[in-house]
């Protein structure tokens, strides 16, 4: 994208949180629901697709261009994000990575204006952050693929007008290597959602389990054709990878909100007859958490650099994604200290952010996941002992 126009998708994207969404936060968590205006508004903005290709109707961010309007959206609640990211994130990039033209033609373009809401059906109860485990299959009768298992924790899936769904196709073949990726539009008979989790935070951005009883599809619904038959896990890990660096640009906006909060709480509020923000143990948490925020942010943007030029697709996710996700944490949790009591109450912007921020070092990877990630990729044979 031309740089003016960048700058001026991110000028209207950072009016729209700060004048639009950031006055709804506290509505938005108490009814654990986006506003209809806010999800109207979102698709006009082309939100739902910016960072899909041109060609099919998305806005055709580069990594770092991404990254950098992540910045803006983090800066509210994490789940006007997740109203329209697997669309633009792992979802998408299933058929990005791994689709076939005509897959591409047909539902990119719906994806990216958010007449279709996708969603990424990967994790199983059993199968979280080793998903090679998966045990959901899917066999062949006839012309039609039939799908049977469970999916847990699945993000938009109440809304979902599609599931790009992950099941064993070889049970023969290594774990890795026997599994495809399937287009399954919601209302197919056999495909069940159970009703929205209810979460410790991120309210607003439902979760769900998705169940599958004999779902039939059709040899089309393979993603990738014939050609993508058990390649889903590679195309899966490429789609996340993708997702750690996008996801890591989203943390770095909230830990700028939370210091923003820090610091207009401490700038106001008064202890012994002095602001809180003259003593020097709470300059020295602010201090802290402006540190951790803006190496957040160059990690953010060196990783995407690297994403971009094909350089890092792997390690750099993963270090961002690790140390992005602990960061915000310690940023929250610096957050609710300056505040003190108030800090602890519902209605309080760190209360909801400290509650929103935990799930971070968990989803796309817990932080354990990505410091094996990182150790395996520098010691390579010597980790395996």
């Amino acid at each position: 994208m031309d740089a003016a126009d960048f700058s001026a998708v991110l000028s209207e994207v950072r009016r729209f949180v700060r004048d639009r969404v950031v006055p709804l936060e506290a509505e938005i968590d108490e009814k654990d629901e986006m506003p209809a205006d806010i999800r109207e508004t979102a698709k006009k903005m082309g939100l739902f697709g910016f960072a899909l290709p041109e060609q099919y109707g998305g806005l055709g961010l580069s990594m770092l261009e991404e990254a950098q309007l992540m910045f803006e959206l983090g800066y509210t609640t994490p789940s006007l994000r997740s109203m329209f990211g697997t669309n633009n994130g792992i979802a998408g990039h299933v058929l990005m990575v791994g689709g076939t033209e005509e897959q591409k033609a047909h539902w990119l373009p719906r994806i990216a204006s958010g007449e279709v809401l996708a969603s990424f059906a990967l994790t199983e109860p059993e199968a979280g952050s080793d998903p090679s485990t998966l045990t959901t299959k899917a066999h062949l009768d006839g012309d039609d693929w039939v799908i049977n298992g469970a999916k847990r924790y699945i993000t938009n899936a109440p809304l979902a007008d599609v599931f790009m769904v992950f099941a064993r196709t070889d049970p023969d073949a290594p774990r890795t290597r026997g599994i495809s990726t399937f287009l399954v539009p919601a209302g197919t008979p056999g495909l069940t959602v159970a009703p929205k989790d209810h979460k410790m935070g991120q309210f607003g951005a439902w979760t769900a389990d998705v169940y599958f009883d004999d779902v039939r599809v059709p040899a089309s619904a393979l993603v990738g054709g014939e050609d993508g038959l058990n390649r889903g896990f590679a195309t899966a890990m490429g789609c996340i990878a993708h997702g750690r660096v996008h996801i890591s640009a989203l943390m770095v906006g909230m830990a700028e909100r939370l210091v923003d909060e820090s610091v207009a709480y401490a700038s106001t509020r008064k202890q012994s007859g002095k602001t809180i923000g003259s003593f020097q143990l709470v300059q020295g948490l602010i201090a802290d958490s402006q540190t951790d925020y803006y190496a957040g942010r160059a990690t953010v943007l060196e990783a995407a650099r690297a994403f971009d030029a094909g350089t890092d697709t792997k390690i750099g996710p993963s270090c961002t994604k690790y140390f992005a996700s602990e960061m915000v944490w310690r940023v929250a949790d610096r957050a609710v200290q300056i505040h003190g009591g108030s800090g602890y109450m519902r209605g309080v912007a760190v209360e909801r952010f400290y509650r929103d921020a935990r799930l971070f070092r968990i989803y796309e990877g817990t932080s354990q996941i990505q410091q094996v990630i990182i150790a395996k990729a520098l010691l390579g044979e010597a980790a395996r002992g």
